[in-house]
Formats: structure tokens, sequence, C-alpha cells
């Protein structure tokens, strides 16, 4: 049983919606982020850089506090407010190629230590204290966990005839994406919503795993300084994004390694043929057709490599993704890769815009090789945190990736 209730979300108000929200701080270039400070006063990007206002860089502690000054003084000037009753928020987000559709609510903390709430990414400890300090020195999260769970039919009617009222907001991006909000508040499809997911086994964390594990370190340290503790605060949950399998979309990372760990090609390719069917395919773009079957960009050319089934076993979920098997059979044996976290001789690149990048990166000389693969499934994600077991860095890249400064939850 998964506890989604809804929350009394901080927003920017209608008129400045489409000025406020915000891609992700990261996906902006230096200058793209200096015009939107310098030409937009009210973008949520001023309270999370809050240093440009003074033309002075923060860090650490000091920077957190100034973040929770910057919130403060969007509330004060009315440029954010606060829903006066508890509200779950459906948002869309959609363009030419992709629809993406969910519902904002507050998810249990207990769900996800319990394991109600599925992960299938390793977390590291310096990012998830970091995140816990700027949770509990600002406030407030801006960026809801993205979980998913199995497409119902009827509760996708449920959601169809939610939508078609008026929405609260409704604004186009410069990326050419239409988004919309509708504020659910009734008692009637509020208890329909959270009915729904109290049947629910479980939900899964498709984005999000270190604000997840954030937010739990988060709680227990208020409950801690809460004498008078009850379960019910708002520290208890964070805000998420849920959304059906079927609105999902999953891309694939490429591998590029700088060099084939002191082999000549001819060597390289030897050592290959141990555990694989290797076929030369020229210079024109090759991308492979079916699971444990890699593209291989090598010396100006296209390999295919079929996996020799005699020479690995199919042990656990994990060991059938095509991510680890590239680790286990070539990546570590043969180019001497073990720490895929932490080794500058592997980068990594997710394939949703450009195709030709392993081509691309290998001939401008920025690596000897490069290897494509298909993108994981949902299916095989699931099958992952069935199992509590962790995948390998970088074997998903999936959208939606949602705008910051839309819905905002205070603690």
């Amino acid at each position: 049983m998964a506890i989604v209730k809804p929350f009394k979300a901080v927003r920017p108000s209608r008129d400045k919606v489409a000025l406020v929200s915000s891609k992700s701080y990261d996906a902006y270039t230096d200058k793209e982020l200096d015009a939107k400070l310098e030409f937009n006063p009210f973008t949520f990007l001023h309270i999370i850089n809050p240093g440009y206002k003074y033309h002075q860089e923060f860090t650490g502690e000091q920077r957190f506090q100034m973040i929770h000054n910057r919130y403060e003084e969007f509330k004060e000037n009315k440029i954010f407010i606060k829903d006066s009753s508890d509200s779950f928020y459906i948002y869309e987000s959609s363009d030419t190629h992709n629809s993406f559709c969910g519902i904002i609510a507050a998810t249990a903390v207990d769900d996800y230590s319990n394991g109600y709430i599925k992960k299938h990414e390793g977390t590291i400890k310096k990012r998830e204290k970091l995140f816990e300090n700027y949770l509990k020195a600002t406030g407030f999260n801006a960026e809801p966990v993205l979980l998913t769970y199995e497409d119902d039919e009827n509760f996708n009617k449920l959601l169809q005839t939610l939508k078609e009222k008026r929405p609260e907001y409704e604004f186009s991006t410069t990326d050419k994406k239409l988004h919309r909000l509708w504020l659910i508040d009734d008692e009637i499809n509020i208890e329909k919503i959270t009915s729904f997911f109290e049947k629910k086994e479980a939900l899964y964390i498709a984005d999000g795993h270190h604000r997840s594990e954030s937010s739990s370190l988060l709680k227990k340290a208020l409950q801690k300084e809460n004498n008078h503790h009850n379960g019910t605060e708002n520290y208890n949950y964070f805000m998420s994004y849920i959304i059906p399998e079927s609105n999902l979309k999953i891309s694939e990372f490429n591998r590029f390694i700088k060099d084939l760990n002191g082999l000549t090609i001819d060597e390289f390719l030897i050592e290959l043929d141990k555990s694989y069917r290797i076929e030369e395919k020229g210079e024109r773009f090759y991308k492979p057709s079916q699971k444990h079957h890699f593209s291989m960009y090598l010396d100006g050319k296209f390999y295919s490599l079929y996996l020799r089934k005699s020479v690995y076993a199919y042990k656990d979920a994990l060991s059938k993704l095509d991510a680890e098997i590239l680790y286990k059979t070539i990546l570590k044996p043969i180019l001497g890769i073990d720490n895929l976290d932490k080794n500058d001789r592997i980068k990594y690149r997710n394939n949703k815009l450009d195709m030709l990048s392993i081509k691309t990166l290998v001939d401008n000389g920025q690596f000897d090789i490069g290897f494509g693969m298909l993108p994981i499934t949902i299916d095989e994600i699931k099958k992952i945190a069935d199992a509590q077991l962790i995948m390998p860095p970088k074997t998903s890249y999936i959208e939606p990736k949602l705008r910051s400064g839309l819905t905002m939850y205070e603690f």
C-alpha cells in the first residue's frame, strides 16, 4: 500500500508562471543562464543563484541561507502564493513528439524506507548529505521525485475527465513545449486518487534517488529534534510527480573510452572475439537491433557485436542488463575499467538527440572507441528494483525532466 496525499503547494501566480518556472539549473549554458538572470526578474533561477543580485558567489550554508531569503522575497512580493487547501496537481507537458501527464503529490518517506517506493540506482553519501542540508536550510523543495506505476485504464479515464475543466496554468516555453496544470481540491476526487494508490503494492523511482534518500535523512533529523513528533508533519513526506509507465521515455547512454588499455587495434579485436561474434559494418552509422547486441565504433569503422551465449551466464536480473554485460565482458576484463563512477577514462553521453555522437566523438580524437546499446525497458528496471539490486551508473536517461519552480513543497 502506497500513501499518496494532497498538500498545500507554494506556486507562482497565474500571470507569472511562464516567467518563473525554469529548466534545471544545470541545463543552461553560462551564457543562457546570464541572459535569464539579466532580463527576467521573475525566473526561479534567481532563487537558486542568489549571488547574482550581489555580483558574487555564495557557497555552503551561506548559499543555502541566501536561497531561503530569495524564496521568502518571492512570497512577500506575491510572485509565489500558497494554496489554502490540500490539493493534488495534474501536470501535463507536451510537444510535437511527446506528451507526459501525471500527478504531483506528497508521498510518504516511510514508504521509501520500507521498500514500497522501490529504487534501482545507488546513491553517493556526500550528495545525500549535501541535499539534506539544503532542504533543512531552505525549508522547501522545488524538484519532485519522478515515480511511476503500472497503467490503469480506469484511472487514466479519471485523469482525462479531470482535465476537461479549465487548467490553472497553460503556457508555452521557448523549447516549444506546452505546459498545463490542474488543481484537484474537491473531497470526492481526492478520495478517488488516494484510494487508487492505496491499492498499489509498489511505486518505482524513475528519477530522483538522491532526493528520496535525502528526504529520508531529513525526516530522521527533524523527527529527532521534534519532541512533539506525531507523524503528520510535512517532513514525513516528499513531493513526487507520479506518472504511468507508458508515459516514461527511456533513452540509452553510450560509453566512450579514451584508450585501448595499451592494446593495438588488432590485439583488442582478438580479445573481443573470445566473447563476441564481430561483424564490420564500415563507415555507415550502425545501431544494435536487439538486446545483448552492441554497436562499436573504432578507427573510423562501425562494428556489430553479438554476445556468444556460451561464454556468459545469466544469474539474475542485473546480469541480463546490457550495461552490465558490456562492463563484465569488455570494459573491465579487456579495457581495464574497474570503477565506473570514478575512472576518468570512461565518459557517458545520452543518445536522446545525437544518434551520431559515437562517430563524432571518436573521429575528433576525444576517445579511441565508443559503444552503443538499446535502451533499458521499464520491465528491466522493475525487476532490478524488485530484486533489490543496483544498476550500473548511467544505464538509463529517463524523461520527463521536470521544471523547477512550478510547485514547491515546504517542510
